[in-house]
């Protein structure tokens, strides 16, 4: 005879159960604030071990310069393009990011772990300030932060120890105490915002594009001039006094520096801002790639059709006149995707502006005047194209999105929540695949430099590299030392390693002879984060002009040279990493 669940081992859903769990859920819904943070732990923490990559050995280095010289971050030289250089002219970054790296470092150590498990505090920060904000602009305020949180752009710049998230916690953060402070009448509030004004320009300068963001919603909205005005000086004082400090310790203003760089590198002309226009798009749509997949509930079925036609072709069109300008040519598969994602980035653009244009208050401006800035910014002012310039776009885009769907209903179109949550998981799959990607590109450069260095750093033998980012930082970590072009002294026994992807490699004119190549598998899972010949540059478009690119990664290879000046040596076995 079957006996009911309560007599073999279960225990039956009583009232009183049901109940139980019913208020823990309720609960736990009453705390967002906790459930975000868990959410961020979740998607975050098993990124924890990534090794450094890109950017972030100039920020460890700060950092560890700060502990002995804390009023002087940039004062020494570090070997970033292949000659010793000051780190003062070499980064474009205020120092408020290392500072905190700093304090993370003295007290939980260098490691992968330790400093990356940090950084998760900015993240957590961002997402509850941007759910805090959302409350205000928007229905289904946790739903936008859980989408803010589940793009590529946030997830993969959460894996860094850059300070583009970091800075984005402060922004979010000034912009909920400044509108709550204009909301209830409050200087407190107000102060407390132009405080973190500060701070996030002292992050990152495009922090200080907080200044005019805000005073155009404090007009818009019609608050007095006196209550706000003033507050703003705090951020503006900051910033003059950073640019005054830096003058006098390095001789040259940095925050002027940082603002002259983009005209010295960037070329001027028709084609080449229409490659810009072109690439700005595609990294909008890719790195906010859940707001895309959105679309075809944000708009009518024919004005979606519509939209996505017009958009391919002008994109086509925009990709033509400027083909010849790319890093390397565009294959069919590079088009498509950059088609796709441009089409998204139009479609954000449209976003911003038919929101402001129904509904025409201070608060549609601020959001249009945060997306539209932040894209013109990135396509046109910043020094390169990258996903890091697009992450503070990725808070308004998904509070666009629960506007727009709550216009929508308005209007009589009924959205079940079973279909919202399909582009929502299809994001967030893509997203986590990004970041993983990603994760896998830096782990390469690690484990080749481990095998190098195990292997042909031993007595009697220098061992040089060529090549920076994470490679640099792991090659120093065991032992070899970075080539000094202008200083270039090899000597018998001298090995030079020199990666294939990587930066700032020069081909030696010393007599050398190839003598073993060290190959690492990179197993992207069919995805790439900066790969010339898949268009792939979330970093820099100078790579290629997509944000990610769906494709095989080939394995990273690195070269190993022999001083050779009478060509005596003969190659060797190559070496393989498994």
């Amino acid at each position: 005879m079957r006996l009911p669940k309560s007599q073999s081992g279960g225990m039956p859903p009583t009232e009183d159960n049901t109940k139980g769990r019913g208020a823990k859920i309720e609960g736990l819904m009453r705390r967002p604030e906790w459930l975000l943070g868990a959410v961020v732990l979740i998607a975050l923490v098993p990124f924890l071990t990534k090794p450094f990559n890109i950017d972030d050995p100039l920020f460890i280095w700060v950092a560890k310069h700060i502990q002995s010289h804390p009023a002087n971050p940039y004062g020494f030289s570090a070997n970033w393009y292949g000659y010793d250089w000051p780190v003062w002219d070499t980064t474009k970054n205020p120092p408020l990011a290392c500072y905190y790296l700093s304090l993370a470092g003295s007290v939980l150590g260098w490691s992968e772990t330790a400093l990356h498990g940090a950084f998760l505090l900015p993240a957590i920060a961002a997402i509850i300030g941007a759910w805090r904000l959302a409350r205000r602009l928007c229905p289904r305020p946790l739903h936008a932060a859980v989408l803010t949180l589940f793009t590529p752009v946030f997830l993969l710049s959460g894996t860094t120890l850059m300070c583009d998230v970091m800075m984005l916690a402060f922004w979010v953060w000034a912009l909920v105490l400044w509108l709550e402070g204009a909301d209830r009448k409050s200087a407190g509030r107000i102060a407390a915002g132009a405080c973190l004004i500060a701070l996030a320009s002292l992050t990152k300068y495009f922090g200080a594009c907080l200044i005019p963001l805000v005073a155009v919603w404090s007009i818009a909205r019609k608050q007095p001039v006196k209550q706000w005005l003033g507050w703003l000086g705090l951020p503006v004082i900051a910033l003059i006094g950073y640019q005054l400090a830096t003058h006098v310790l390095y001789g040259h203003g940095l925050l002027a520096g940082a603002a002259g760089y983009p005209g010295i590198i960037r070329e001027s002309s028709i084609v080449s801002n229409v490659r810009s226009l072109v690439s700005g798009l595609a990294f909008a749509g890719g790195c906010l790639a859940p707001i895309t997949l959105f679309a075809p509930f944000l708009w009518p079925r024919r004005k979606v059709l519509i939209g996505a036609v017009v958009s391919l072709l002008v994109s086509g069109a925009l990709c033509f006149i400027a083909r010849n300008s790319f890093p390397n040519p565009l294959t069919p598969l590079e088009i498509a995707q950059i088609l796709i994602w441009a089409v998204g980035g139009i479609g954000l653009l449209a976003l911003a502006a038919a929101d402001l244009w129904q509904r025409r208050d201070a608060d549609s401006l601020l959001l249009a005047c945060w997306v539209m800035g932040t894209f013109v910014f990135t396509a046109f002012c910043n020094w390169v194209i990258n996903g890091r310039s697009i992450l503070p776009m990725a808070v308004p885009a998904a509070v666009l999105v629960m506007r727009r769907l709550e216009a929508r209903a308005k209007q009589g179109f009924e959205i079940s929540r079973l279909s919202l949550v399909v582009p929502s998981l299809a994001g967030a799959a893509l997203a986590l695949w990004v970041a993983t990607a990603d994760y896998l590109f830096a782990q390469a450069p690690q484990l080749a430099a481990q095998l190098i260095c195990s292997n042909y750093r031993h007595d009697g033998h220098r061992l040089w590299f060529q090549g920076h980012w994470g490679f640099q930082y792991y090659m120093e970590q065991n032992g070899a030392t970075a080539l000094d072009l202008q200083h270039l002294h090899l000597a018998e026994g001298d090995y030079v390693a020199m990666p294939n992807r990587n930066t700032n490699v020069q081909p030696l004119k010393e007599p050398v002879a190839e003598v073993a190549s060290i190959t690492v598998p990179v197993a992207g899972g069919g995805m790439s984060t900066m790969y010339k010949p898949a268009g792939s540059g979330f970093y820099a478009s100078v790579i290629g002009p997509l944000p990610f690119a769906f494709g095989p990664e080939p394995e990273q290879e690195v070269k190993l040279f022999a001083y050779d000046p009478e060509g005596k040596l003969e190659r060797t076995n190559a070496a393989a990493g498994q």
